[in-house]
């Protein structure tokens, strides 16, 4: 692993640790590996000729640099978070020139904003780097690395890495349901659609199975109906989730935990975790006020209702405090609540966490 963390990142942690998420020392740290979509993307679209980007303010306010990185978010990201609890400095999106000499030894990024299972997901946004592309660059990440350390000590850096994956909201929203009466929509009745892509997310589980990953996190949907977005775009008169989204929400995501047992039942090991972060949202969406939210259904930047109608831009609303909105733009958590679901990662019940959460996942692996 590298050295030191850049100083930008020491502060990062002393933040992380203050405001409560659980840290794991640092001898028990690993390699991490981040597959998905916009929720996770830490920059890759930003090499991209893409519109899927957030590389112009007022993304980045609240980050360390006080800049847009290309992370969907006012500051920290899941992975962000993620990193500093298990003691590493943040992956670096695959595509950035910096990732190279030591700095690949501590991970990588491979998300990129806009795809899902499908292929077809997100075609609008073109130029995107879909999860079959994300599969081969691990492939490729892999090759380069054992030119640094051997093949051998590669092997072991990927079996021992930590990997989060997190894909299926865009298969709804920028798919299924992206128009009336789209393509997926008319070759599909919703729950056969759901049971389709959960059929196409096992073969993409298998392959990073076989691409060497043994600690997989791998989340659910969170409740695509009640983001800003489609509160504005449906005309919800009084806050009230979207009862469709909330629909394919409620087919996805137990299926989802289905298929995750399945494949541990047939590898014979619990490889792949499977977290709830449908509840984990759903928990400060209803109930916003126990989490010091002001608001879970008006976007913090954005325009029209709920702020939830086109893009975040230099132009649009803006919240003066981002503490008190869950959502910072119309699809995503705010950095706030992105800290409360990496808390449950690290350190939730089964309810969120199955078959065990992150924190047990990490003392379990040091004494193997």
């Amino acid at each position: 692993m590298a050295s030191s963390f850049p100083m930008q990142w020491w502060i990062v942690l002393v933040f992380v640790m203050a405001l409560g998420v659980p840290v794991v020392p640092r001898a028990e740290a690993r390699a991490f590996f981040v597959f998905g979509d916009s929720l996770v993307d830490s920059g890759n679209n930003n090499y991209l000729l893409t519109t899927a980007r957030a590389d112009a303010p007022p993304y980045g306010i609240d980050y360390p640099t006080h800049h847009p990185t290309g992370r969907f978010s006012n500051g920290l990201n899941i992975p962000d978070l993620i990193s500093a609890s298990i003691g590493e400095e943040p992956t670096l999106p695959y595509l950035s020139p910096e990732l190279n000499g030591d700095r690949l030894l501590v991970g990588a990024n491979f998300a990129s904003a806009g795809i899902g299972i499908l292929n077809d997901t997100g075609i609008q946004f073109v130029n995107i780097i879909r999860i079959s592309q994300q599969l081969q660059y691990f492939k490729q990440y892999q090759q380069r690395v054992s030119v640094l350390i051997g093949a051998g000590a590669t092997k072991r850096l990927v079996n021992q890495a930590l990997v989060l994956i997190t894909l299926g909201g865009n298969d709804f929203v920028n798919n299924y349901y992206l128009v009336p009466y789209s393509v997926r929509s008319r070759q599909f009745a919703l729950p056969d659609y759901v049971r389709f892509i959960i059929s196409e997310y096992r073969k993409i589980l298998k392959k990073l199975y076989e691409l060497g990953a043994r600690r997989v996190l791998v989340t659910g949907t969170g409740p695509l109906g009640c983001v800003p977005a489609e509160l504005g775009i449906h005309g919800s008169i009084n806050g009230e989730c979207i009862p469709e989204l909330q629909r394919a929400t409620a087919l996805f995501n137990p299926q989802l935990v289905q298929m995750i047992n399945q494949v541990n039942q047939q590898i014979d090991a619990d490889v792949f975790i499977a977290s709830n972060t449908n509840q984990m949202h759903m928990d400060f969406v209803t109930n916003p006020e126990a989490y010091g939210f002001a608001t879970s259904k008006i976007a913090c930047c954005g325009q029209g209702p709920y702020n939830g109608i086109g893009l975040c831009t230099p132009t649009s609303n803006l919240c003066p405090d981002r503490n008190l909105n869950a959502f910072w733009d119309p699809f995503h958590p705010s950095e706030k609540a992105n800290r409360i679901i990496v808390q449950q990662i690290m350190t939730g019940s089964t309810d969120y966490m199955k078959p065990m959460n992150l924190s047990t996942i990490m003392a379990l692996d040091s004494k193997a």
